[in-house]
C-alpha cells in the first residue's frame, strides 16, 4: 500500500526538521505519479518544470550518445530528490531518467515550488546542503571514472556500499551487473573478469548481488592504486 505524500514526505532527509503544517504545505503541492519499469520519467532536453521525489522503487539517471551508448550517471531510492538542479538553474532537464522498478514518485511544479521555498529559507539551507553533497558524488564519481583503472573503481564502489549500508563485512548489489558496469563506465564481461580476480586474490567473495568483503584493507589499497 502506497502511503500518502504527507507520510511520505515525512521520512525524506530533505525535509526533515520541517514542521507539521510546512509538510502540509509541501503535500498540497506534491503531485503523485506511478511508472512501469523501463518507462522514462524526463527526457535530456525536456522542460525542468518540476522535480521529484521517489517514493517507492528506484530510478536511473544517464546519458545517451549519438551511437546509442548509455553511461549511468545517478541511481536514487525511496527519498531522494531528482531533476532539482534544473528546477533552481531554471534550465532543461540536462540527463534522461527512467524507472528501474516499478516506481511512484512525487512530482513538484517548479512555480509553486520556489514561491513556498521564498517563504522558507530552512528549506532553501537543506537543499542548498543536498545539491552540495551531490556535487561532490558526482566529482568522485568523474575522478574515478578519468584517473583510476577499471578495478579501482570497483573496490571504490564496494567501499561506497560498505558506508552506505554501514556493513564492512558484506555489502548487497542492488542494481544489474549490466547497469553497474555502466555507471562505473566499463562492461559486464570485464567487470565479472575483475570480481573473479578480486576473489581469487582473496579480496571478495562473490554469491550473486551478494559481495563479502574479505581483505577490508586490501580492498581500500586497491581504491587507491587502481591495479590488482
Amino acid at each position: 500500500m502506497i502511503q500518502g505524500p504527507h507520510t511520505i514526505l515525512s521520512s525524506v532527509p530533505l525535509f526533515s526538521g520541517l514542521g507539521a503544517h510546512d509538510l502540509e504545505l509541501l503535500a498540497e503541492l506534491a503531485l503523485c505519479k506511478h511508472y512501469k519499469k523501463g518507462a522514462f520519467i524526463f527526457s535530456e532536453g525536456d522542460p525542468g518544470d518540476g522535480f521529484y521525489v521517489i517514493a517507492t522503487g528506484q530510478v536511473k539517471v544517464f546519458k545517451s550518445s549519438t551511437e546509442g551508448k548509455e553511461q549511468i550517471l545517478h541511481i536514487f531510492g525511496p527519498g531522494e530528490p531528482i531533476g532539482e538542479v534544473a528546477v533552481f538553474a531554471g534550465i532543461p532537464f540536462p540527463a534522461n531518467t527512467t524507472a528501474l522498478t516499478q516506481s511512484t514518485l512525487l512530482f513538484f511544479p517548479r512555480k509553486a515550488f520556489i514561491q513556498l521555498i521564498a517563504q522558507e529559507p530552512a528549506l532553501s539551507m537543506k537543499l542548498l546542503a543536498i545539491l552540495s553533497l551531490r556535487l561532490r558524488q558526482f566529482t568522485v564519481q568523474i575522478e574515478n571514472l578519468s584517473l583510476k583503472e577499471v578495478p579501482g573503481r570497483i573496490a571504490s564502489h564496494l567501499l561506497f556500499l560498505a558506508v552506505e549500508q554501514n556493513n564492512r563485512k558484506k555489502v548487497t548489489l542492488t542494481i544489474s551487473k549490466g547497469q553497474l558496469a555502466s555507471l562505473l563506465g566499463t562492461i559486464p564481461e570485464t567487470l565479472s573478469r575483475i570480481q573473479a580476480k578480486m576473489a581469487a586474490q582473496g579480496l571478495i567473495k562473490v554469491s550473486g548481488r551478494e559481495i563479502t568483503l574479505l581483505n577490508f584493507k586490501g580492498i581500500e589499497s586497491l581504491s587507491e592504486n587502481g591495479k590488482l
